[in-house]
């Protein structure tokens, strides 16, 4: 099925390739799950000095879960250097709570204004405006360190057409940029015979920066959320996108689901709800709380989970058990959306949008598995997933039937 009889269709080629062109200068969109390297990289990239609703459809098997909510933290990083989690708490700014960008996130593509604290707002978790870049990682999500203990930062280039790309060695391999003996951030990097001008990529959380809203919030969308799945007599599916859905009506608040995120990667369940439909993955959780135009990365998920606490300081979440594979997960999922029933060619008014059980793996995917850099589980694993279930999440909204 051709992806131009949708209604809407965002989706470029689903094989995934690196669309890096930006609309605004040093930020780069959370698709970009690039920054996961194997540890022996370290060494080879460092140089450095000092410092260094329901969608009226079906889903398939969900393919080598593990089990997420159970694992709890697990690897660690050594302390000092430039590290990320304490640069990320800020103070905090105001909340809107279902909309798919909140004023207070900011213009896409820059920094938000700020914001002060609003009146009673209780414990705070910390604003993100702190630098939030694009590092390499382990197969965890634990950034990789020179030898003086700074964090490998992923370099970017603008190319001849003003995108924002990574730069690689001749192996393909993702290069970091260089520190001064301070410890800061060069401005350039030479690979081979080529120097690039180069700038660090930053991650965009968009509608996820409401990770950083007051625990109170947190507290009572989760009660919401609990009150609906422990109702008596509640059944409880997934809708054709994986999110949870009670007597047929989707948990579609981006903040409930937040918060049933934070509860299931910290308990490893769900208060109160003794069975979860199979096929249940947090993954989806996570991509049910982003924006829906969005996507998620490593980089997006080691930061989430340590402005919520599910990453307790320098140490991370264990997603070593956590294995996805995008074909078991989607390859029988459907779901009814709108398609072209175009008409006579001549006359555009023939074409006509009809509501049509369309297989997800082919429409959103084009039948193209995702490819694991290892084969081991981890935070890459979950990245994908979630980035997945946004794609999905996206798809359907944007071609449901209204």
């Amino acid at each position: 099925m051709s992806n131009n009889q949708f209604k809407r269709n965002k989706f470029g080629p689903a094989g995934g390739a690196l669309l890096v062109a930006l609309a605004a200068p040093l930020m780069v969109a959370g698709a970009l799950s690039l920054s996961f390297v194997s540890p022996s990289l370290a060494a080879e990239h460092s140089s450095s000095g000092k410092g260094g609703s329901d969608s009226h459809g079906s889903r398939g098997g969900q393919g080598g879960k593990g089990g997420v909510g159970e694992k709890g933290q697990g690897s660690s990083r050594s302390s000092g250097g430039h590290g990320a989690v304490d640069k990320i708490f800020r103070v905090d700014a105001s909340v809107e709570e279902d909309s798919d960008r909140p004023e207070w996130a900011g213009v896409k593509g820059g920094k938000s204004g700020g914001g002060g604290k609003p009146f009673g707002a209780g414990t705070k978790k910390g604003d993100l405006f702190g630098e939030m870049y694009i590092v390499l990682r382990d197969v965890n999500g634990v950034p990789l360190e020179d030898a003086n203990g700074a964090e490998l930062v992923v370099a970017f280039y603008y190319d001849s057409t003003g995108a924002l790309v990574p730069v690689t060695d001749a192996d393909g391999k993702l290069v970091a940029i260089p520190r001064n003996e301070e410890g800061d951030l060069l401005t350039s990097v030479t690979v081979g015979a080529t120097t690039y001008e180069v700038v660090p990529g930053e991650v965009e959380l968009g509608r996820l920066s409401v990770s950083r809203s007051p625990s109170k919030v947190f507290d009572h969308r989760l009660e919401e959320a609990l009150s609906k799945l422990t109702a008596d007599g509640a059944v409880i599916t997934l809708d054709s996108t994986g999110r949870l859905t009670v007597d047929g009506t989707t948990i579609d608040s981006p903040l409930e689901n937040l918060a049933l995120y934070v509860a299931y990667m910290t308990t490893g369940t769900l208060p109160g709800v003794t069975t979860l439909p199979e096929g249940f993955d947090p993954a989806a959780l996570l991509a049910a709380a982003g924006d829906k135009t969005g996507s998620i990365s490593i980089d997006t998920v080691v930061y989430v989970n340590s402005i919520l606490g599910i990453n307790k300081g320098a140490n991370y979440y264990d997603f070593s058990d956590y294995q996805y594979d995008r074909a078991t997960t989607w390859s029988d999922a459907t779901a009814t959306v709108l398609v072209l029933d175009a008409g006579d060619p001549a006359d555009p008014a023939d074409d006509v949008y009809r509501p049509t059980l369309v297989n997800l793996y082919d429409a959103v995917f084009n039948n193209t598995n995702w490819t694991d850099p290892t084969s081991d589980g981890g935070a890459d694993d979950f990245a994908a997933a979630a980035n997945d279930y946004l794609r999905v999440i996206e798809f359907v909204h944007d071609n449901e039937v209204r």
